[in-house]
């Protein structure tokens, strides 16, 4: 693969000239929404959704079980709006940028995140991701083995336990859409804040309303496994797509945006059902070396041009698997396990 040496710009700057590369005019067939199906997309998503929400409102008056057999559905579902709210800040669901604020906004509140402080966010790690001097921002906290070793012995436990699965999928859900959004610091821009602080509001009004209608209780006993469910999966899929064996880090001066998105961003070959449920965000190479590529054009993409078939390829069985994976490795330039690392701490990859 030819390295281009790119660089993203950050969120607000313009594009600085790049040299011509040949994935830019392959691609661009398919960055172009098309509006009857991305009308679908949000029938099949956000309107299923919110069908199901009095169906699970009634089922609690028969049995829990199967309050919590509807919410698997209802779960795939609430994850598919998000894959439309995350469309919407690539501004890559509809031409309008009008249409992909309000739906955005809409949608924000269905997935309980600030959609101009997520799209800053989420923008940030589009033009970072894979760049080991600028982690941080919108990806999931990893150490090198170096930075690992050197720190305290509190700092590495406090980084065992964030790494732990059941932390990951289980708190990280509860801390990424129901905690972290809701939080505010002195280093936000204004229209960011204000994001914040309106979607605070919006929600909080109409879960007032939930709540006095249906009872607080039954809001949390439904929304619950909502947000475990769909949020776990939502993290899972983030995780898995960037942490992989040997997927794609580099310091600023050796980082390059297209290597970043076709050698640290895998092709995660779902099962149909779940490829239905989770966007075809699983075609995550394609995504980010165009993220105005629409959800349902990334199949299309990544079947046709011919630079995208190159790439990091994931069973579900190898996704499953990756969460082992702890700390990057720079001298054998891949994530490896704890156990790993000690093995390269003791014994130093020969020249």
């Amino acid at each position: 693969m030819q390295e281009t040496h790119e660089r993203a710009p950050a969120p607000g700057q313009k594009a600085q000239p790049q040299m011509h590369n040949p994935w830019r005019e392959a691609i661009a067939p398919y960055a172009t929404p098309d509006l009857k199906r991305s009308l679908l997309d949000l029938a099949t998503s956000v309107l299923p959704y919110l069908l199901l929400w009095p169906v699970l409102v009634w089922s609690l008056d028969v049995s829990y079980w199967l309050t919590l057999l509807i919410a698997v559905p209802a779960s795939g579902f609430l994850l598919r709006t998000f894959i439309m709210f995350h469309d919407c800040g690539h501004g890559s669901l509809f031409a309008s940028k009008t249409a992909n604020t309000w739906v955005g906004r809409f949608t924000a509140l269905l997935v309980f995140t600030p959609y101009a402080s997520w799209r800053h966010s989420h923008a940030v790690h589009h033009a970072s991701a894979g760049d080991l001097d600028r982690r941080g921002e919108g990806d999931v906290m990893t150490l090198t083995v170096a930075e690992y070793n050197a720190s305290s012995r509190g700092a590495k436990l406090a980084y065992r336990i964030f790494r732990n699965p059941l932390v990951l999928f289980t708190f990280g859900p509860i801390w990424s859409f129901a905690v972290y959004p809701r939080l505010i610091n002195k280093q936000m821009r204004p229209r960011i804040r204000n994001s914040v602080l309106l979607t605070n509001v919006v929600l909080g009004v109409s879960i007032a309303a939930v709540c006095w209608l249906i009872g607080w209780q039954a809001f949390l006993l439904i929304q619950t496994p909502l947000v475990l469910m769909a949020g776990g999966a939502g993290v899972w899929l983030f995780f898995v797509q960037h942490q992989f064996e040997d997927t794609y880090w580099e310091t600023s001066d050796e980082w390059s945006y297209a290597d970043a998105a076709l050698r640290g961003s895998s092709y995660l070959k779902l099962p149909k059902v779940l490829q239905f449920f989770s966007g075809n965000i699983g075609l995550h190479h394609v995504h980010h070396l165009s993220a105005r590529v629409p959800n349902y054009k990334l199949q299309g993409a990544h079947d046709n041009v011919a630079v995208l078939r190159d790439v990091p390829v994931l069973t579900l069985w190898d996704a499953l698997k990756a969460p082992r994976l702890k700390l990057w490795c720079e001298e054998r330039k891949r994530i490896v396990t704890f156990r790993e690392a000690r093995q390269a701490t003791r014994r130093p990859v020969a020249a």
